[in-house]
């Protein structure tokens, strides 16, 4: 049975019945739902219209009846509906309108599936969904956007002044600027959301002249916090979320960039004030504000480290100004009190860097620069490397001014360490260290061995094994010498014949390990050389390649000193002990005759008798009795000397070691910088003046702050001793010689 051909005219009528119940029912009036059976009858309708055979398939003219259908509808009851309403209510009546829109086109494209199915795919025609939302981007989105974009700022604005609004409105409307573009976000972009940043700006803008005229630092920071963190969640509640980091970067930009220099540099609140008045929240909300901006920590970390540089500025100078004023023994405690001020400085502000400002590279290169600047200033003719030195032999040795407990002194010595990194003469400190280590190690005043050797390992991992090597010997070679003694006192009790006649320690200590001493062939006492020869007998017993030098300037000697009232014992140095035991024969002897018994050079001979003879304990009687000792004098064995103790010391006035461990670094110096510049010219063969000197430094300011004059003078020094030699063309060229 053939089926019945139905014209287009009898086809669209009854098509527009179905037309028309749907749009009755999306305007809302009493319109019953479609059953199956009339969907059915609608789609079957479109069907048949599409499968007739030419000229009957009318599949192209119900393809323009489609398009025609919505247009007339938004011809005829959107358009008119919309333009009759202004501000939030035409921004309702769209959002239904789009609603409804969007309903329609699901019906109707439903209704002519068939279309979409066969026809649309053949003639690569756009599909009826695209269509359907094309007609209504055409007629109502273009002719509105301006209008519903002027109506969404407007209420973005009101919000910002703190009303309430319809966030829900919004979010429904935005909406439409993201689905007019079919998977694009252009339409938003263009037609909304650059014109909604420029308004932002320009409202930021306006709030921010005011605000930094009226507000304090912290205030300021405060509301700035506060509307970030509104706008953030404006773009939560109703933004698209690709706005958030353009819309931040605006309101960033007007409150935090355009303000820095005022806002950080504000006389009584801004970041030095903070700084000063320790206001670690309004640091940390400083830093939380400005981190996120392009350099925008730089000027922050500038006022950091000035302001860190000028508080130690200051203890320095607090310390030089009461060095000035004081007695010298005095000096020395506020040296230490000095030290001790700058670590809990450095405490201070690293907790400030850690917490403040989370541990960003910025603040500890700020940090490390401003400790670098007042680290390396000499305090009353002391550099910072002695002053570090001296700090930790009160720490390690007993009976220093630092009463600690061992938890105490290892966190001390921890933070020193710590401190040693800004110094940049680390090896003034390595060798005024080792002066007075090996003081404490000799003289038996260190409190605590486990100390000594918990700060080594630190100071090893800090600045390398070379630079502990020649101290982790000396505290070796200690342990050896007390292993020696023992095996000395067995050897005395099986050999009775070598007795040195009174109780004999030696230390026996390896050469390059120890700081250089001065060592005279003063003529020793009998009763001294023969406890020489007894060593010497046991320790070749023990090697016959080792030479032993005798360092006398370090021995200690304790004498009986019988003095009419009571016998009293006297510890003294080996010289000094050498000077009184010539009185056990003779009463009186001129200076000229102890110098000559004695083989000592004058300097020497002047401060052990004034030690005797002018000091507290005047042991010998000096004619004339003045208080300075020269070539005339005479000296006598004070009798009646008394003392209420039964043991005194007998000190030597110090020798100042300084200038000596200056002498003794440079001369280092200058053999550190010969091996750096062959090491380099070594490896590259050729090499330019500037670069031999800029890699030179490089490789030695790990240890010390090398001078350039001392660096050129040792590359001439080097091409006398054919080394280097300058090229012949270009005298800024050096050549390795090998």
């Amino acid at each position: 049975m053939e089926r019945k051909t139905i014209d287009l005219e009898q086809g669209w009528d009854y098509m527009q019945t179905g037309i028309t119940k749907l749009k009755r029912i999306l305007e809302g009036l009493p319109e019953p739902q479609f059953d199956s059976e009339q969907y059915m009858m609608l789609y079957t309708t479109i069907y048949n219209m599409c499968t007739q055979k030419p000229p009957h398939d009318y599949s192209q003219q119900l393809y323009d009846k489609y398009r025609e259908a919505f247009e007339e509808y938004i011809n005829s009851t959107v358009l008119p509906a919309l333009r009759e309403k202004h501000d939030e209510y035409m921004l309702r009546e769209l959002v239904k309108r789009w609603s409804n829109h969007k309903v329609m086109v699901r019906w109707l494209s439903r209704f002519f599936y068939y279309l979409d199915r066969y026809f649309i795919a053949r003639r690569s025609l756009p599909p009826l969904n695209e269509v359907g939302l094309t007609c209504f981007r055409d007629l109502v989105y273009n002719v509105l956007h301006s209008k519903v974009k002027d109506a969404v700022i407007a209420l973005v604005d009101k919000e910002r002044e703190g009303e309430q609004i319809d966030r829900a409105l919004l979010k429904n409307v935005l909406d439409i600027y993201v689905e007019i573009g079919m998977g694009q976000m252009e339409r938003y972009e263009v037609d909304f959301e650059g014109f909604m940043l420029l308004d932002s700006a320009s409202y930021y803008s306006r709030k921010a002249s005011n605000w930094i005229q009226e507000d304090s630092c912290p205030d300021y920071m405060l509301k700035s916090e506060e509307c970030l963190k509104k706008e953030r969640e404006r773009v939560a509640h109703y933004l698209h979320s690709s706005s958030e980091p353009k819309l931040v970067e605006k309101v960033q930009h007007e409150l935090l960039v355009v303000y820095a220099n005022q806002l950080l540099e504000k006389e009584h609140s801004g970041c030095r004030a903070l700084l000063r008045d320790d206001k670690v929240d309004d640091l940390s909300r400083m830093y939380r504000l400005y981190h996120k901006i392009a350099k925008g920590l730089e000027p922050v970390a500038n006022i950091f480290k000035q302001h860190v540089t000028a508080e130690g500025n200051a203890l320095v100078q607090q310390a030089e100004d009461t060095a000035t004023n004081q007695a010298a023994n005095t000096a020395s405690v506020q040296e230490q009190v000095l030290i001790r001020k700058v670590i809990e400085l450095h405490d201070k502000y690293m907790v400030y860097v850690v917490e403040c400002f989370q541990n960003h590279t910025l603040f500890h290169k700020a940090l490390k620069e401003a400790f670098e600047i007042f680290c390396n200033k000499t305090v009353a003719g002391s550099s910072s490397a002695e002053l570090l030195a001296t700090f930790c032999d009160n720490i390690l040795k007993k009976g220093g001014s630092e009463k600690l407990s061992d938890e105490a002194i290892e966190d001390t010595l921890e933070k020193v360490v710590k401190l040693l990194a800004y110094i940049s003469d680390k090896d003034l400190f390595a060798e005024f260290y080792r002066k007075k280590l090996a003081r404490r190690l000799l003289f038996d005043r260190s409190a605590n061995d486990d100390h000594e050797r918990s700060i080594l390992t630190k100071l090893k991992q800090q600045c390398g094994g070379q630079f502990t090597s020649k101290m982790e010997g000396m505290v070796t070679d200690l342990t050896l010498a007390r292993e020696n003694q023992t095996s000395f006192e067995e050897y005395l009790g099986n050999n009775p014949a070598a007795n040195p006649g009174i109780d004999l320690t030696v230390t026996v200590l390896t050469t390059g390990f120890w700081p250089s001493y001065k060592s005279f062939d003063i003529n020793l006492p009998s009763e001294m050389v023969k406890c020489v020869e007894v060593f010497k007998g046991f320790y070749e017993t023990k090697t016959k390649h080792r030479k032993l030098t005798w360092i006398y300037s370090l021995g200690t000697c304790h004498l009986n000193g019988k003095f009419d009232h009571k016998p009293i014992e006297l510890v003294v140095s080996t010289y000094q002990a050498a000077v009184l035991l010539l009185f056990n024969t003779t009463d009186k002897l001129s200076y000229n005759d102890i110098l000559t018994q004695l083989n000592l050079s004058h300097e020497d001979l002047v401060r052990l008798l004034h030690s005797l003879s002018c000091a507290r304990y005047k042991i010998l009687i000096k004619e004339p009795s003045t208080k300075t000792v020269s070539q005339a004098d005479s000296f006598e064995f004070n009798a009646k000397f008394t003392d209420r103790m039964r043991r005194i010391k007998i000190p030597l006035p110090p020798v100042d070691e300084r200038k000596k461990v200056v002498e003794d670094v440079d001369k280092d110096r200058r053999y550190a910088i010969d091996a750096a510049i062959v090491r380099i010219m070594k490896s590259r063969k050729v090499l330019g003046h500037q670069q031999l000197v800029s890699e030179c430094v490089e490789q030695l300011s790990r240890m010390f702050k090398p001078d350039i004059k001392a660096i050129k003078k040792r590359m001439e020094d080097l091409i006398t001793r054919d080394y280097l030699e300058r090229d012949k063309e270009n005298p800024n060229m050096f050549r390795y010689l090998a």
